[in-house]
């Protein structure tokens, strides 16, 4: 992985070596993520994470050595910045009481197909974007700012698709043309921000409307205007 790799880095942890391949061959079918380790037992986890730098783990409950959930504790213990997906068998109360209590972003229950796999990585992956800008911007956050990233994180937690039609890639492209040309006292509307992504102006429409419902942006009319009406976005992300 070269220095300028802006990938997540992703760590497998599962005792059953099949298993685990699958999930790595899973996790390199989703753009924007690599595999940086797996890993068979729970002793070794703390330590490849922090040689890796590892974002995120992909952590199974049963393992030969100890717990997922023992796993869990020893990374938060020792405050690695790194976040945890449940990935396992195990549906005990209890079980899945000790991997929520340990701060896991989600909970797959095993088995699962690659579709369902592929939408909580790439929610994951939203959140995180959104996360890294709220942190880059190097200010304190506002209430509003907050409780947005609390939303992003239940709608990581709740498994959210995007609505049918709409792809991660383009909405990352919309999401950052608006950013660039929709913020301040600016706004940008439909057919405006269609010819800057070079899509149709329904297309356009469709994914500003999403980013408005997911709290991302917002949407006043313009008034004072010569011409058909229509409203502008901003970014509020």
């Amino acid at each position: 992985m070269s220095p300028a790799d802006d990938r997540l880095r992703v760590v497998v942890v599962d005792d059953d070596v099949a298993v685990a391949a699958v999930h790595r061959g899973y996790v390199e079918q989703v753009p924007g993520f690599v595999v940086v380790a797996v890993v068979h037992r729970g002793a070794p986890v703390v330590d490849v994470v922090r040689r890796t730098g590892a974002d995120l783990v992909l952590l199974d409950v049963h393992l030969p050595d100890m717990s997922g959930v023992q796993v869990l504790e020893q990374l938060r213990a020792q405050r690695l910045p790194v976040d945890v997906i449940a990935v396992t068998a195990a549906r005990e109360v209890e079980t899945v009481r000790g991997a929520m209590a340990g701060g896991v972003v989600h909970y797959l229950v095993k088995p699962f197909p690659l579709s369902t796999f592929t939408d909580r990585l790439q929610a994951y992956a939203l959140h995180r974007r959104q996360l890294d800008r709220a942190r880059d911007g190097g200010r304190p956050l506002d209430q509003g700012e907050v409780d947005r990233l609390l939303q992003a994180r239940q709608r990581v937690l709740r498994g959210d698709r995007l609505p049918k039609g709409l792809s991660e890639r383009t909405l990352e492209l919309v999401a950052t043309t608006l950013r660039r040309t929709g913020t301040g006292d600016g706004d940008v509307s439909a057919s405006e921000l269609a010819e800057e992504c070079g899509l149709a102006r329904v297309s356009a429409r469709r994914y500003l409307e999403h980013l408005e419902n997911v709290g991302l942006a917002e949407v006043r009319p313009r008034y004072g205007r010569a011409g058909r009406p229509e409203n502008g976005y901003r970014w509020t992300g």
